[in-house]
């Protein structure tokens, strides 16, 4: 594996997002020196906090999977996620509403969904569903150590019984297809397939390899923060500005002061120059390019991820048809990512993703209100209407949306908003990110692995990038792997890896204890 060359003992992060702050604590668990840089006056970056009337909104992901790659971040000072940020398992982890009227609580115990599935679909789909779980199993497996928590210097890497055990699963097939192979009814397969809308791509197009995205989501488990997702960024602050970080916030990074192949200082807004042995940039890619003075040369340019439009809605009311995550689907199902990706339209007949966090934290609004985050999927600006046409389509579109969710049952929505935040790619365009798309570069097969931006910066010895533009991508889980492996650039070896750990992280969910430990892959153990 490359590393970085020369000194690395004082490391310059750029960005206190989830990368940046992975990163941070591996660096300070190796015993660097680290200061972290930071636009904003406070951690997130993507995972923000707004305060609006009272209410306490997540501008950012708001479904959690994964959590030990946060507890092994955690670890990596001797410090546990558990003591930062307290988290309740979600049952169900979604519940799927379809155009036909029927509903489907989705389970990560195998037991219950496979009871579930039966209810819903019949024996014949729960014997499928026990399939596709193992198989599921079986995928994360072969592929989460060799080519999602890995660091690429080559395709070459890709040549290793591991690859021959992917394809032996089916992962260079069709993600819809191989999903039919175990569900027949198209409303469950839904359920395990639009996931591949979190890689850029759609089912009909998207590798089979992704529905690694679906064991997450679907076996792995779901979690919620109390305080809201902003709540892990916070505690991930906290526990390395505890470990010896120096935070810098409200100081953009606009410069980076060479010599030779070298970066020697990082320059901010104000005209201080920190000076460094290493740099880490966990900012957009447009910026991180901005910043190195030139974008690497492609053969092909980077394609960018559907965006959305996200509405965030304090009411007075709530509605018991709702879960935690509540995915209201359209009855289109292939014409819709054929409007998301290639046709440049808003969907005519939109699937929705409903989250009410005051499920479990009643503490994020004022009492008696509740908080609701509709996100829908939209073209990018690449491939659809432009950040400056947002202007006047949000409003609009904001009303179809509103007008879509009472008819699929939420009575009286519109006129149940006290307070409510409206953002649309126009707004994703004025925080930096590329295509108007909060989701980065998409999960084709071209720019995933050794294809996908690598974090080493050619032409200078000491600048390493982490975050979803750049390996392994685009979710929370993967841009806690990217701190790591970027940490791992600078440092040369493991940084507190989850495969050194000898016994179960400890993760408070509720009124109980969660054991998430680690298999002999370095997996989630969904048992």
């Amino acid at each position: 594996m490359r590393t970085v060359v020369g000194p690395t003992d004082h490391v310059v992060v750029v960005g206190a997002g989830l990368s940046g702050l992975a990163c941070a604590l591996h660096l300070l668990g190796a015993g660097r020196r680290v200061t972290v840089v930071e636009r904003e006056d406070g951690p997130g970056g993507r995972a923000g906090r707004v305060r609006l009337g009272g209410y306490e909104i997540d501008t950012g992901p708001t479904v959690l999977t994964m959590p030990h790659l946060a507890d092994e971040a955690f670890a990596a000072v001797g410090d546990s996620l558990d003591r930062h940020v307290e988290l309740t398992a979600l049952h169900p982890a979604y519940r799927a509403c379809f155009a036909d009227g029927s509903a489907l609580d989705v389970h990560t115990d195998g037991e219950a969904m496979e009871a579930e599935v039966r209810r819903f679909a019949g024996p014949a789909e729960a014997a499928g569903y026990r399939e596709l779980r193992d198989w599921l199993e079986r995928l994360y497996r072969a592929q989460m150590r060799r080519f999602i928590d890995t660091n690429f210097d080559s395709p070459f890497q890709l040549l290793h019984p591991d690859l021959a055990r992917l394809a032996a699963l089916g992962g260079f097939g069709r993600l819809d297809r191989r999903i039919g192979r175990f569900l027949a009814d198209p409303r469950l397969r839904r359920v395990f397939s639009f996931q591949a809308l979190y890689a850029g791509v759609a089912p009909a197009r998207a590798l089979a390899a992704y529905a690694v995205i679906a064991y997450m989501d679907t076996v792995a488990g779901v979690w919620f923060p109390k305080g809201g997702m902003h709540a892990l960024p916070r505690g991930m602050a906290t526990a390395a500005e505890e470990a010896g970080a120096e935070f810098r916030w409200s100081a953009e990074a606009t410069a980076l002061e060479r010599s030779g192949d070298r970066v020697r200082a990082v320059r901010l807004a104000s005209g201080e120059s920190i000076r460094c042995d290493a740099v880490v940039l966990t900012c957009e890619l447009p910026a991180a390019h901005r910043l190195l003075g030139r974008a690497p040369k492609r053969p092909v340019r980077l394609r960018h991820s559907p965006s959305s439009v996200v509405l965030h809605a304090g009411t007075d009311r709530t509605w018991p048809g709702l879960a935690h995550h509540t995915l209201s689907f359209g009855a289109a199902w292939e014409r819709t990512f054929d409007e998301l990706t290639r046709r440049g339209e808003l969907m005519s007949d939109p699937s929705l993703l409903i989250t009410r966090p005051t499920t479990h934290d009643p503490g994020l609004a004022p009492p008696g209100r509740h908080l609701h985050y509709v996100l829908a999927p939209c073209p990018n600006t690449d491939v659809g209407p432009s950040g400056g046409e947002w202007r006047d389509l949000g409003p609009r579109y904001r009303d179809s949306l509103v007008i879509e969710l009472e008819r699929r049952g939420l009575d009286g929505f519109a006129d149940s908003i006290q307070e409510e935040l409206l953002v649309t790619p126009l707004d994703w365009t004025a925080q930096g990110h590329a295509a108007g798309s909060p989701f980065s570069v998409s999960h084709t097969f071209a720019q995933t692995g050794p294809f996908r931006p690598r974090n080493l910066v050619r032409g200078l010895e000491n600048v390493v990038l982490a975050g979803c533009g750049t390996t392994p991508g685009v979710g929370v889980p993967t841009v806690l792997i990217s701190g790591k492996l970027a940490a791992t650039r600078v440092t040369g070896g493991h940084t507190g890896s989850l495969h050194v750990h000898t016994g179960p992280a400890r993760l408070r969910h509720g009124s109980g204890t969660a054991a998430v430990a680690p298999t002999a892959e370095g997996a989630h153990d969904p048992s």
